[in-house]
């Protein structure tokens, strides 16, 4: 039993022009692309990103939906060829997605590791901001989910699973999960309602616009489980999960915990040994039910009838996954992410402002509070609003979050050294390292990339080769390094048998 397992998270940035609220974002977050791509000698165009093996439209359920009936947002595989795309040193992608740049981390095999590549992106984006600073108006960008006037985008984690495992039985055992997993991963926000058309605080900056139980769409009728079934692997092995409930946190314990956690779940669900029914009656409103309510007291209703909070409802869940582990066997990555969330719920089902430390919202609701206090400010206050909004500003003398991180108010589990050097050198373990290497050691020669391909230009055999990358586990620097460092991409490629 363990939380290891090829995980990634998606998130896509805020983005605002100072002074211009009418700049287009498309045009906005292609500089964004653009400028960092310029700055590190990437090539950065739509040729750069390989679509060839992306069918977004596949279903798990069994189906793939017509291409006459899907929204044009659901198309990822015929993307407006004007967009930035670029594949970066350390295997992430950096692109335009729905109007936001957004940072695509690589393959990583724990919950720590994805902490870390992760914030490897904040800092992406920051160099960003701080070049375009000297350009008036410049664009200021910001790790969040929501304007807070209607418009939300996405935080998005990717798990592997295995291709045995029946997805109606993910469904079944990730629905509550989800629902209540927001109370220890929650982002928070100010506004109840997607256009914040009530005053008030909630739990999650995501939860107001999901509006379905399953489904394949991501930017409407939002489903709490999506289906699109689209691995990047091998897919008779794998089903990729592609989750789109999360928000983007910034705390280390809150990030750890929300993917370590749903990675044991995840576990637990492969093995057939979820064995309590915590099936909700009305999952999209338990949804909101929880959110709304930040002393974590709520109740929501399950099909057996009875009445449980979040927490109540993430504590089955641990203790199913600690008699599994004790059961099966662990490894220090798992004990580290199940003593975190057994912690996390003892201080939610205590005072949850105990937490401030540890949890995204409750250090946002802390803050935001003191404001309150000091002021007389009621929620419907714009200045709160506005102070929502910095709190995720990306640059660290702007950002409230990194303010309080500096000052030590916010636990910090990875180190500054660890993630700068995420930045430029991919994860060891994985198919990352193989494709951030050749992008920095034979960028010229890479015709384009993706997650599961690399098509490279060879200069001395004058063709074009596909090197496939199905398996995420076979291409890390154990296997890879020599043929990397000893000769040109001819040589690579040849060694590589492709």
């Amino acid at each position: 039993m363990s939380v290891r397992r090829i995980m990634g998270i998606e998130t896509e940035y805020g983005i605002a022009v100072p002074g211009q609220p009418w700049a287009n974002p498309m045009t906005a977050s292609g500089v964004v692309v653009t400028t960092y791509a310029r700055a590190h000698g990437l090539r950065a165009g739509h040729g750069a990103w390989d679509y060839s093996d992306e069918h977004p439209l596949v279903d798990a359920r069994g189906f793939e939906m017509p291409r006459a009936r899907a929204d044009i947002s659901q198309l990822t595989d015929a993307e407006d060829p004007t967009l930035a795309n670029v594949v970066l040193a350390n295997g992430a992608r950096l692109y335009v997605d729905h109007a936001h740049p957004e940072y695509s981390s690589p393959e990583v095999t724990s919950p720590r590791d994805l902490v870390v590549w992760d914030r490897a992106g904040e800092l992406v984006m920051r160099e960003v901001v701080e070049r375009l600073a000297d350009s008036p108006p410049g664009i200021n960008l910001y790790k969040n989910n929501t304007d807070g006037k209607g418009a939300s985008y996405g935080t998005h984690e990717n798990y592997l699973v295995s291709r045995a495992t029946p997805f109606d039985r993910i469904v079944g055992g990730l629905t509550p999960f989800f629902v209540a997993r927001q109370v220890m991963c929650g982002a928070g926000r100010v506004g109840v309602g997607q256009e914040s058309e009530r005053t008030g605080y909630q739990i999650s900056s995501r939860s107001d616009f999901f509006e379905a139980e399953v489904g394949l769409e991501t930017t409407f009728k939002r489903p709490i489980i999506n289906t699109r079934d689209e691995p990047h692997a091998d897919p008779d092995v794998w089903r990729r999960l592609h989750v789109i409930i999360g928000d983007a946190n910034q705390a280390d314990v809150a990030n750890l915990v929300k993917v370590g956690s749903t990675s044991l779940v995840l576990r637990l669900i492969e093995a057939d040994a979820i064995d309590r029914d915590l099936a909700l009656l009305h999952p999209v409103t338990a949804l909101r039910t929880i959110s709304h309510d930040p002393t974590c007291r709520a109740t929501v209703r399950l099909r057996d009838g009875r009445e449980l909070t979040g927490v109540q409802i993430l504590t089955e869940y641990l203790e199913m996954a600690s008699a599994f582990v004790e059961r099966e066997g662990s490894d220090p990555a798992t004990d580290e992410v199940l003593g975190h969330w057994e912690r996390l719920l003892g201080l939610l089902a205590g005072d949850p402002m105990d937490a401030s430390a540890d949890i995204d919202w409750v250090a946002k609701l802390a803050l935001l509070q003191r404001y309150r206090d000091r002021d007389g400010m009621e929620w419907g206050d714009p200045r709160l609003t506005a102070i929502d909004i910095q709190w995720s500003d990306v640059r660290p003398a702007k950002g409230i979050f990194h303010k309080l991180e500096a000052a030590g108010r916010i636990t910090r589990l990875t180190t500054d050294e660890e993630v700068r050097r995420a930045v430029v050198e991919p994860p060891e373990d994985t198919r990352a390292w193989l494709r951030g290497r050749v992008v920095e050691h034979f960028g010229d020669a890479v015709v384009s990339a993706s997650w599961d391909s690399l098509v490279l230009r060879l200069p001395r055999a004058g063709r074009v080769a596909r090197v496939p990358l199905l398996d995420p586990l076979a291409h890390g620097r154990s296997a890879t390094e020599g043929l990397v460092s000893a000769g040109d991409v001819d040589d690579l490629v040849a060694g590589l048998g492709a």
